[in-house]
């Protein structure tokens, strides 16, 4: 149902059972799939490509183009998918020419005044708290959490299935599967409560928390961590994941906190 007071261009794709509600504003190069709606208020500009069952809340703007003063208004993107929800006030913009567009995945959750940026590329499951601001070309893996009022710098990566404290400043990579947190932001442990609810073993856990042992702990460098890793660790997905997101981290990947920290968190893991 589209409502006689929302500005939708006849243009526009849009797919069946979708809701736009009064006072929302839909351009002409748009597609929405299947069962979305598109509350009062938000905005859905030229070559968006929303998903099939997404939520897309009041005030909410996706595809601005991008805050960055070498864009020359190419025809980039942004791309959701589906079952994502985009809360009040979210910010997504398109691509630039490094990327060509922005992608957020399916059954993702974006709170209130998240900010998007340009190129970023945010995977499936992906948890984002309220104000989370991300800097253009920004990576995210699938079943990351990021808690409120974080930000993160240009290029950044996130690994799947960690999980950042709110207020973080993220200025590095934070590899797959641990927590993040403090100040500075440091490795505290493995998101083992994250993996439980996502049907991880304990063996497959276990094993993960041995390999960031290695990284953190053994007093290795991280090219020596990931050789010893390497050759004393049996073959595994997460084994795969972990060595080759630290391998090719230009940025780095965030150090481990103070010793008594970690002592503490590694009680509560």
């Amino acid at each position: 149902m589209i409502s006689p007071l929302a500005n939708v261009h006849p243009g526009a794709k849009i797919g069946k059972d979708v809701r736009i509600d009064a006072f929302a504003t839909v351009d002409e190069k748009v597609v929405i799939g299947s069962g979305c709606h598109i509350m009062t208020g938000a905005v859905v500009l030229d070559y968006s490509y929303i998903g099939n069952n997404c939520k897309i809340f009041p005030h909410a703007t996706i595809g601005g183009i991008p805050q960055d003063l070498k864009f020359e208004g190419e025809e980039t993107t942004v791309e959701i998918g589906d079952n994502t929800t985009i809360r009040e006030c979210v910010t997504i913009n398109r691509g630039t020419k490094d990327k060509w567009k922005t992608t957020v995945g399916s059954n993702c959750l974006l709170m209130a005044y998240c900010h998007i940026a340009h190129d970023c590329i945010i995977g499936n499951n992906v948890i984002i708290a309220n104000t989370v601001q991300l800097a253009g070309h920004v990576e995210i893996g699938d079943f990351a959490s990021i808690g409120g009022m974080a930000a993160a710098i240009q290029f950044s990566k996130i690994g799947a299935h960690s999980y950042i404290a709110g207020s973080s400043e993220i200025i590095k990579d934070i590899p797959p599967y641990v927590k993040a947190g403090r100040s500075p932001l440091s490795y505290v442990g493995i998101n083992s409560v994250g993996l439980h609810r996502r049907g991880f073993s304990s063996d497959r856990i276990n094993n993960i928390l041995e390999i960031y042992r290695v990284i953190y702990q053994r007093g290795y460098n991280i090219s020596q961590a990931l050789e010893f890793i390497q050759d004393n660790f049996p073959e595994s997905e997460e084994k795969t994941e972990i060595i080759g997101f630290i391998s090719t981290s230009k940025k780095g990947i965030l150090k481990v906190a103070s010793k008594d920290a970690f002592d503490n968190m590694q009680k509560n893991n």
